[in-house]
């Protein structure tokens, strides 16, 4: 299994990498091309930024299907190539439009992610996945942490510079994987037959959502992950405006954020999930992120650099823990002809979060500055009665 996984799980990972450090690599410099086209800026900006999410949950379950029906292979490089697309597009600009359709076509190109979940799904038996999933997201804490960098280091050249460098290793990316990923779904498990109907994103989240299993599990991860972008976009003015930190401040946090998710995912969730069932990891997941958000709320009321660093460290290996393991979970509750729509449901789940959190967390914060981080703390603690009072009753594929 080691030897099948090697090459093509190299690539899985360093493609994991690189998607999380395109979605970064604009930070540093959006608000400087916007401001070419429109004053006001903070309005663009953030449209921008939520618009490929939207795509990406529209597409997500559809890309997923397709790669149940044509392969994980084709889907992967192909989306690699339509985020190239994209990425030129926006280093081209010209007008606000073209940075939208930009955008656009970066969301309506989000299949890769899925379909690696569901390549891992292929080629693994259930009870080794985990582990594995958690390696693919230290990768994307890694390529999220080093994403503004690469972004800031390329715009010394031009702020276009960063979106060709993003294009290039995409290219350069995808004519790899077409050298070293073999195709990993069986024809016995492929998905037959065509109906427009499964262009539809809701059809196919019907079609998901017909498992129990499922159901609880997408709307404890939909909970949870609301809770966790809550504390994430508005996490930067927090510090400002609560701890009066610069950029240096708020960069060495973020580093350290990144850190500690790379030894949560990528090697503590490993070690747990080889001793302890997928649910309980969950759940110590869910419970550090409880405890981590209450932590950061405090701190608007008491300024504690320490308290601030305990809760963010607690609430990352929360977070480290919780999503290799559900992701484990969601893979377990599907059979092979349907990883690939059922991952793609998942990471759509993910954007939905993308979309609601930052709206509840503005307005929470502008009521009070520890009200997103006590709503996440709530929200933590619904997602546990969720997951434990149902556990009894889900049903997983363990051999």
């Amino acid at each position: 299994m080691v030897k099948i996984l090697r090459g093509p799980f190299a690539f899985v990972t360093a493609t994991m990498f690189l998607n999380f450090a395109w979605l970064s690599i604009i930070i540093p410099v959006i608000p400087y091309i916007v401001q070419h086209y429109t004053t006001n800026i903070a309005l663009y900006v953030g449209l921008i930024s939520s618009v490929a999410a939207f795509c990406q949950f529209l597409v997500s379950p559809f890309l997923g299907y397709l790669s149940d029906k044509f392969g994980r292979r084709p889907v992967v490089l192909l989306s690699l190539l339509g985020g190239a697309v994209g990425y030129v597009m926006f280093g081209l600009g010209g007008a606000l439009w073209v940075l939208f359709l930009s955008r656009i076509i970066d969301g309506l190109s989000s299949g890769d992610t899925p379909a690696m979940y569901a390549y891992i799904a292929d080629v693994l038996p259930p009870h080794e996945r985990g582990r594995y999933y958690g390696i693919l997201g230290a990768a994307a804490g890694l390529g999220f942490m080093a994403g503004p960098a690469i972004g800031g280091l390329a715009a010394q050249i031009s702020l276009s510079a960063p979106f060709y460098v993003a294009a290039a290793l995409a290219v350069a990316n995808a004519l790899w994987g077409s050298l070293v990923m073999p195709e990993s779904l069986k024809d016995v498990d492929r998905v037959h037959g065509w109906k427009w109907q499964h262009i539809n994103p809701f059809t196919q989240f019907r079609s998901i959502l017909t498992s129990f299993t499922l159901r609880v599990l997408f709307a404890a991860s939909l909970i949870f992950f609301i809770g966790l972008v809550m504390q994430q976009s508005n996490f930067s003015v927090f510090l400002k405006e609560i701890m009066h930190w610069g950029p240096t401040q708020i960069g060495i946090m973020l580093t350290v954020v990144g850190l500690v998710d790379f030894f949560a995912e990528g090697y503590l969730s490993g070690k747990l999930l080889s001793v302890l069932e997928d649910m309980l990891v969950v759940g110590i997941g869910v419970t550090l992120t409880a405890v981590g958000m209450f932590l950061v709320g405090t701190v608007a009321l008491t300024a504690s650099e320490v308290a601030l660093y305990i809760g963010i460290i607690i609430y990352t290996l929360g977070d480290g823990l919780f999503e290799p393991a559900m992701t484990g979970l969601v893979s377990m509750a599907a059979g092979p002809h349907e990883q690939g729509r059922v991952q793609g449901g998942f990471q759509s789940i993910q954007s939905i979060a993308r979309v609601i959190a930052p709206l509840c967390a503005g307005y929470l914060y502008e009521m009070a500055a520890y009200l997103p981080y006590f709503s996440s703390m709530v929200l933590m603690g619904i997602t546990l009665v969720i997951l434990t009072y149902f556990s009894s009753k889900l049903v997983f594929e363990r051999a």
